[in-house]
């Protein structure tokens, strides 16, 4: 099968998906960098290229590179959260929103950290690994919530001081090293473990402990439902792969439940 346009999507795939989906009352979405990408975002190794090719992420992405060289990394980081916000959604985003009035519960568990969920109007957003459009201090994880200087991300700036008790402030990302936000991690593992039909969208299954939402969800009895360009560490958990662009294959697939819904009034 190819990569690009629906008409890759095996129909009969397609189909089961959507009778599951059309059935359910509760989905879990777990999305992953596949889905930042189609909207022009690199990831976390892409974006170490250019002038910033020559650090080790440990310099980048840690408490301790930043406490070592603030400037450095706060830098770093103003260029990706240019990019994120110069970034819109790619319909996949638009077509989880059009999912919601034909599913009871549908939420969406992000490793992704940039916003783009919420932004496209999906109102039940689980961010595991934070959001790139938050600052916070250092010290005390005061949120801020002011200007930030416009940065393109190709020169060191000192990071600006928390009004509250002056620590630097620092991107709200969970760093390497860092545990995930405890409330995030709790809401996610549960309504894993409640759904009836868990979708596994642009994630590579490889970073944990994200990478076992599906096991939760199929061990609670869920279908698991993957979309991706090729398949994953993840596809031999899944009932139905469906091979694609998430931009092409997600709206496909909400057409697909919302006539089975119409068919079934």
């Amino acid at each position: 099968m190819g990569t690009g346009g629906k008409e890759h999507v095996e129909p009969e795939g397609l189909a089961r998906a959507a009778e599951w989906l059309a059935r359910a009352e509760r989905v879990v979405v777990s999305t992953g960098a596949g889905m930042s990408r189609e909207s022009g975002i690199p990831t976390f190794r892409d974006a170490m290229e250019e002038l910033w090719a020559r650090f080790d992420p440990q310099e980048l992405a840690t408490e301790a590179g930043f406490r070592r060289n603030p400037r450095r990394v706060w830098g770093w980081y103003a260029g990706r959260r240019r990019r994120v916000m110069e970034a819109e959604p790619h319909p996949a985003y638009f077509a989880l929103v059009e999912l919601e009035p034909l599913v009871a519960e549908v939420t969406v568990v992000t490793q992704n950290v940039d916003g783009l969920h919420a932004i496209a109007g999906s109102h039940d957003v689980v961010e595991l690994h934070g959001n790139l459009r938050r600052v916070k201090c250092l010290d005390r994880h005061h949120p801020y919530s002011g200007e930030l200087p416009d940065q393109d991300g190709q020169a060191e700036t000192d990071p600006p001081p928390c009004p509250v008790c002056g620590s630097p402030l620092r991107p709200d990302v969970v760093w390497f090293g860092e545990m995930l936000p405890e409330r995030a991690v709790e809401r996610a593992w549960r309504r894993a473990g409640e759904c009836e039909v868990l979708l596994l969208v642009g994630t590579s299954g490889t970073v944990w402990p994200a990478a076992e939402l599906p096991h939760v969800a199929r061990r609670a009895g869920a279908r698991v439902i993957e979309v991706n360009p090729q398949p994953s560490e993840l596809t031999a958990v899944a009932d139905v792969f469906l091979q694609g662009a998430a931009g092409e294959v997600l709206p496909a697939l909400v057409r697909a439940v919302a006539e089975r819904k119409r068919g079934s009034e």
